[in-house]
């Protein structure tokens, strides 16, 4: 039972991994009490006189039986019975749940479907676990499900507190390794000293307590090597999506931020079929048509992905600091916008227009200098916050764009570099598109039309993300993406012509409530370049088709004071819906405070990624490595495996003989005996002596006797007999004292078992194998140790005994085949003469 609770405890450790990736976390609690059940079901089916698989069986039935209860008994047969209503409901519920992990970015929301997914995978887990540790007593193979458990777990949160479920996995599992160790040590009935010998018995009241300090030594090295070695090593980056890591460190500067780039999340947004609302705010301003809501800024492109560059984060200054680059000069009227974000919505970069003169919010919330952009500290995000900001709409003329002065230097260093692997189309089709452009200004107004009316381009949100080299390439062919291809596009071919430019990622202002507020929702998700000019700083400019609003200066034709914003099209693509979310909520107008969370720009822990996305990205980039160190593993294990099986049927054998069985000689024929030791055997034979058991007890302790001397070196040798054979072994395995008594004493039991008239009880042979394998582990080397643990030189018997029975077969499939070409034969001639 001690087994089955650490069993239990390991599986509960390890699927705590799974907390960050959900809220709100009583799943876990569910999970527990039913793996309890589940526990308690196998402990009780050991208890009886039942196999192994019978067990695993009957707990696999009382799984279904308890899902059915908690999931599905409305459609059950009494509550608790999984008939075809029930099973039907099953598959509603996965799909569901399915759909739901699509949907729903990190933490996702416990709906039906994700609870059964969590619940159910746990209870899977649990089951191999128990099986494996409890039921066949290998708790080592049983780290594997833990280790999947734990690795997709791990690998998909980014919440910063990996480390302590590391600490809760490796933890059970050294419990589990623990007890398995203390559970056999007192089958055997003794413990043993630091020398390796016997220390003392176990005591009436229960078995002696296990020295557990070389295991605890052994716990904290590894540990400690696990949580230092990746210290050490060079860190990879994360691909498309990196997580925000907020700063820390003491005093006004302390700490740097590399911000969240929301690409897959942002698509995911679009994709949604009920524009659930993230935002709600009024604002003062004359018109809400280019007041976007600015997450964060993506300034560094190294060719495989846009990305935040890593920068320094201040204390909250009131007010912000001045706009870089932005002259007296320039026209800018002051707005004040009062925002709340949805209960749900939760990341870590507050939404807020550029350029925000000053922030009035409560929490821990940081600024970033570079992109104006408040992050929050020590888990700070934006759910449910309320903040007013007064920012600045700057609007410059035409001329004061196209006369502006060259940028700083170092501005212009940084952000018009490109990488190497920027195909040549980009730059060429930027030159072609600006041929008789003069100036930065204009440059940017023709790649803006190009973009949204004159290339012929095409809004599509079902098609594959990407913003590298390749992607960007590959999107001015095919000409179709939406606006995170469009902005990506257009920041590039701006950098080819020395343009300072970098990309912004938040929401477009939304849609009016018909009350003076405005309501921001997933569909309004969106991407835009900003270029920069002196004088008039960072701009916004529009190039993806019918999305936003095209600012006013840069459109020299139209004389209209401002165009309001264009409503947005739905997803094109052809794809059918999506199923709906397991839980559903009222989403008046499209929009409202508690429409269920949904895949957004989110922080949480999931850096922005849609849950399947992160998820597929883990799994298969685990599978391979994973699954060749399992066959690794499973190869270098399988001489060990075999040999502790082996061992333990002998003991078995040994210490619980049954009636009835048959006597074989080390090199002679069975010879069979009925419970009351007459001879069965042949005319000749000589049959097993009487007393129950003794000549197969006598005979397995010998066997294994031979066995652990050849795995220790001492190879048999079957022409010597009994006594000349334990002989040798004392010799070469050097052994001394009682267990070179004990192999004496083994020679004279299977002598008399294989000789004798009369049977001898020997109700030692066990403690004198064991005695004996301790003598010869003590006195062998280090390496021949390890050697005869790891690769147990007797398990080459394991290969003789394929080997024949393959003989076997092959000869019987030879007989078959010589029987029927005969019949075949004789068949032929009497039809002939019909």
């Amino acid at each position: 039972m001690r087994l089955a609770l650490c069993a239990w405890i390991a599986t509960v450790a390890a699927a705590g991994a799974l907390l960050p990736l959900v809220a709100p976390a009583g799943w876990l609690l569910e999970a527990g009490v039913l793996l309890g059940v589940q526990t308690l079901v196998g402990a009780g089916m050991r208890r009886a006189p039942a196999g192994r698989l019978p067990v695993v069986a009957v707990q696999l039935l009382v799984t279904l039986l308890l899902l059915t209860f908690v999931f599905v008994r409305r459609e059950a047969v009494l509550g608790v019975l999984p008939g075809p209503r029930a099973l039907e409901a099953f598959g509603s519920l996965l799909a569901q749940g399915t759909a739901d992990v699509g949907r729903f970015a990190i933490p996702a929301p416990v709906t039906d479907g994700i609870r059964l997914l969590l619940v159910g995978g746990v209870l899977l887990i649990g089951l191999l676990v128990d099986a494996l540790a409890v039921t066949y007593r290998s708790a080592a193979p049983a780290g594997l499900p833990l280790l999947a458990l734990y690795s997709v777990a791990a690998g998909l949160s980014q919440d910063g507190t990996r480390w302590v479920w590391f600490l809760c996995a490796s933890a059970g599992y050294l419990l589990l390794l623990l007890a398995e160790d203390r559970e056999r040590l007192s089958r055997w009935g003794w413990s043993f000293g630091p020398a390796g010998g016997p220390a003392r018995p176990t005591s009436p009241d229960g078995p002696a307590p296990v020295p557990v300090r070389g295991g605890r030594r052994i716990g904290v090295l590894a540990l400690g090597i696990a949580l230092a070695v990746p210290a050490a090593l060079p860190s990879l980056d994360g691909g498309l999506l990196e997580t925000a890591r907020g700063g820390s460190g003491g005093g006004p500067g302390g700490g740097t931020v590399s911000a969240v780039n929301p690409l897959v999340a942002l698509q995911d947004s679009l994709n949604q079929p009920d524009n659930r609302a993230v935002l709600t705010y009024t604002t003062d301003a004359e018109s809400t048509s280019d007041l976007y809501l600015r997450i964060v800024a993506l300034d560094q492109f190294d060719g495989t992905a846009w990305r935040p560059s890593e920068r320094r984060i201040t204390e909250l200054p009131r007010p912000l600091p001045p706009v870089p680059g932005l002259a007296p000069s320039v026209e800018t009227d002051r707005v004040t916008s009062s925002v709340r974000a949805a209960g749900w919505y939760a990341q870590n970069w507050l939404p807020m227009p550029y350029p925000a003169a000053e922030v009035r919010v409560g929490g821990r919330w940081r600024f970033e200098p570079e992109g104006r952009s408040l992050v929050g500290d020590r888990g700070q995000t934006t759910r449910g916050v309320r903040y007013e900001v007064e920012s600045l709409a700057v609007r410059p003329t035409i001329e004061q764009l196209t006369d502006a002065p060259d940028p700083p230097q170092p501005l212009l260093d940084e952000y018009t570099r490109v990488p190497d692997s920027l195909p040549a189309v980009v730059a060429r089709t930027a030159r072609e598109v600006t041929v008789d452009a003069s100036g930065a200004y204009e440059q940017a107004v023709r790649l803006q039309e190009w973009f949204s009316s004159d290339g012929g381009f095409r809004y599509d949100t079902r098609v594959k993300a990407g913003s590298g080299s390749a992607a960007i390439a590959r999107f001015l062919e095919q000409r179709e993406g939406f606006c995170v291809h469009f902005a990506f596009s257009m920041a590039a071919m701006a950098r080819t012509l020395g343009i300072p430019a970098r990309v912004a990622v938040g929401f477009t202002p939304g849609v009016s409530d018909g009350s003076g507020g405005m309501v921001v929702g997933l569909q309004d998700a969106h991407a835009w370049p900003e270029l920069y000019f002196e004088g008039v700083g960072w701009t916004r400019f529009e190039p993806t088709p019918s999305r936003g609003s095209v600012p006013e200066y840069t459109q020299p034709d139209l004389p209209s004071p401002g165009r309001p914003s264009v409503p947005e099209p739905r997803p094109t693509g052809g794809a059918e819906p999506e199923p709906a979310p397991s839980r559903s909520s009222e989403c008046l107008a499209g929009y409202g405070e508690d429409c269920g969370a949904a895949a957004a720009p989110q922080d949480g822990g999931g850096g922005g990624r849609s849950l399947p996305r992160r998820l597929l990205d883990a799994v298969v980039g685990a599978l391979p490595p994973a699954a060749g160190a399992a066959a690794v593993l499973a190869l270098l294990a399988f001489p060990l495996l075999w040999r502790r099986r082996v061992r333990a049927r002998r003991m078995d054998e040994i210490s619980a003989p049954e009636p009835g069985e048959r006597v074989e000689p080390p090199g002679g024929a069975l010879v069979p005996r009925d419970p009351a030791g007459s001879p069965g055997g042949p005319p000749g034979s000589r049959a097993a002596p009487a007393g129950r058991g003794s000549g197969a007890r006598a005979l397995a302790a010998w066997r294994e006797l031979t066995d652990s001397a050849w795995d220790y070196g001492v190879p048999p040798l079957e022409s010597a007999t009994p006594r000349a054979a334990a002989e040798r072994v004392v010799r070469l395995g050097r052994l001394e004292g009682e267990a070179a008594a004990s192999a004496h004493r083994l020679a004279t039991a299977l002598e008399h078992a294989l000789y004798a008239a009369g049977a001898r009880p020997a109700p030692e042979l066990a403690e004198d194998v064991r005695r004996v394998r301790d003598g010869l582990r003590a006195a062998a080397g280090r390496r021949e140790r390890l050697r005869a643990l790891l690769l147990p030189r007797s398990s080459v018997r394991m290969v003789w005994a394929v080997s024949a029975r393959w003989a076997v077969l092959a000869e019987r499939w030879r007989t078959a085949a010589g029987r029927f070409r005969r019949s075949a034969a004789r068949l032929g001639p009497s039809r002939r003469r019909v």
